[in-house]
């Protein structure tokens, strides 16, 4: 009587078990390491904006400072974009016939605003304020780069969880007085852990690691 399983089967079905529990847990896997590698988070990609502004020319040139255009992060959660009429300021007098800023132009008139992309994006889950960190210390360097060198915004921070936690359980390196939060390029004079512990000690700077922090 001819068996009725043929030799290997018992391999073939070990293989197809190992196949069938090993894609989830490889795939599962690749995705972690995905969120965690700057192709997953499109870090250093420029994001295309509804017209050029180049950053070089405003901050670097112009010496226009992070506040003038985002003030919102002095005072707010949110850093915020200029409202358009803001950007008329100087341009309804300079290259105000510029055919490159007929949108800007539209959206002053119409008073529709124009639509930025954003670039730096946290999920929904995660509760982020401008106002607590700049007031504490923390240079928009810090997070957002050198933006006076980027023709393009892009973002050059990860943004993990694990990013923030690093600088949260020791601020320090990070610290700098609040008359330099705005200037991308400063640099401390000394030892960055000394001029960071003399800044948590007169600004009270106390981060909390606890999940609700950030996770409401």
């Amino acid at each position: 009587m001819a068996p009725l399983f043929r030799p290997g089967t018992d391999s073939v079905l070990r293989a197809l078990i190992a196949l069938a529990l090993g894609v989830p847990a490889v795939s599962l896997a690749g995705l972690l390491l995905l969120a965690r590698n700057p192709l997953g988070r499109g870090s250093f990609a420029p994001h295309e904006q509804p017209l050029p502004f180049d950053h070089r020319h405003h901050v670097g040139d112009e010496g226009i400072p992070c506040g003038y255009c985002h003030e919102g992060a002095w005072r707010s959660p949110v850093a915020g974009v200029p409202p358009t009429q803001r950007c008329l300021g100087c341009h309804a007098q300079v290259w105000k016939g510029s055919a490159r800023l007929e949108p800007v132009r539209a959206s002053g008139f119409d008073g529709m605003p124009l639509p930025w992309n954003r670039v730096h994006a946290l999920p929904d889950y995660v509760w982020f304020s401008h106002q607590a960190h700049v007031n504490k210390g923390v240079g928009c360097v810090t997070c957002h780069g050198r933006v006076d060198t980027m023709p393009a915004v892009q973002q050059v921070a990860p943004l993990t969880m694990g990013w923030c936690l690093d600088c949260h359980r020791d601020p320090t390196p990070w610290l700098r007085p609040l008359s330099e939060v705005a200037n991308l390029t400063w640099r401390p004079p000394g030892d960055p852990r000394e001029t960071g512990r003399a800044v948590q000690a007169a600004l009270d700077v106390n981060p909390r690691t606890d999940c609700n922090t950030c996770h409401f």
